[in-house]
């Protein structure tokens, strides 16, 4: 029996909270890319947040897995979770950090479309299949339109940039796939993360070196931006995600993270003063119209299965 129950206002709050620390993410990394670029950022966060993470569960007497098929399941769900921000750094070279989070935040549409084939319990409903068609109509038309994202940069590298974020979409749906559908569904969520903020950590900083992006020019800017991105991003929010899902029904903290693609755009407009096309505004509520159509279903559902439970005969 499932006793999870509905959102409260405590759970409203931390869920306003948590998704405009994810909206202000991307913003906080490109305006301090002059100073390291983003994904050599998102390496040092990684690893930074993987010790909090360890040293969290060590102190609640946990011991993580190294070796078997939990460790090598946290290793691909960390190449996945490196790939989505290798992609993250990249796309914010080329286009606005608010086109970033409309496309990065169409994970929930590739996980749906994942785990409708792998688990019969999450099968797409029609509501479902109109929403994926909506976002996939309103990321035409946000491809579609004109403008630089990026000063200097042309129409290929805005498409670019914008494809790249759509690639990390795709990537952390996938994440959540893998995550749900391996012996990972049961595992401590803490010892998950951990997995993927090593792996990342790793991946992220030899990417980094690799490609020449490694340089690091230290400025208070940077310094404190790193350890927000580690300490309130990767491990204060993501702690409060896991925890809300422990406690409230996941469907309607769904509909909820809703929110974050919608502050990342305002925030992008207000703190960068990025443009925004009409085009790009219009394909963006077409992709987040979309993204709500596929989270609330599953909630829709449960509330008309209760009003039909309750209706006198």
């Amino acid at each position: 029996m499932d006793d999870r129950k509905p959102l409260d206002a405590q759970a409203v709050a931390l869920m306003v909270l948590a998704c405009a620390i994810w909206a202000v993410q991307p913003i906080t990394l490109k305006a301090t890319a002059d100073y390291a670029a983003p994904v050599m950022q998102i390496g040092l966060r990684s690893l930074l947040a993987a010790v909090c993470v360890y040293a969290l569960i060590r102190f609640r007497g946990g011991r993580v897995v190294l070796v078997g098929r939990v460790a090598l399941a946290g290793a691909f769900a960390g190449l996945l979770f490196s790939g989505e921000f290798i992609l993250v750094g990249e796309s914010l070279k080329f286009t606005s950090a608010s086109h970033v989070v409309v496309f990065m935040y169409t994970a929930p549409i590739f996980a749906a479309l994942g785990l409708h084939w792998k688990i019969p319990s999450e099968r797409l409903a029609a509501m479902q299949w109109a929403g994926i068609g909506l976002a996939a109509f309103g990321i035409g038309v946000a491809f579609l339109g004109r403008g630089e994202s990026v000063p200097g940069a042309d129409m290929s590298q805005r498409l670019m940039g914008d494809a790249l974020a759509l690639a990390a979409g795709l990537c952390w749906g996938m994440t959540t796939v893998l995550i749900r559908t391996t012996v990972l569904a049961r595992v401590p969520a803490a010892h998950t993360l951990f997995y993927q903020l090593v792996v990342a950590g790793i991946a992220l900083t030899m990417a980094a070196a690799a490609s020449g992006q490694a340089a690091v020019h230290l400025a208070w800017p940077l310094v404190g931006n790193i350890a927000f991105q580690a300490l309130v991003v990767s491990f204060f929010s993501f702690l409060v995600w896991f925890w809300l899902l422990t406690k409230y029904k996941a469907s309607q903290l769904g509909v909820f993270s809703f929110m974050t693609p919608m502050m990342g755009v305002v925030l992008g407009v207000a703190l960068l003063g990025e443009p925004l096309t009409q085009e790009f505004m219009l394909g963006a509520a077409g992709v987040l119209c979309g993204i709500m159509m596929v989270t609330a279903c599953p909630w829709l559902r449960q509330k008309a299965g209760r009003s039909a439970a309750t209706r006198p005969a």
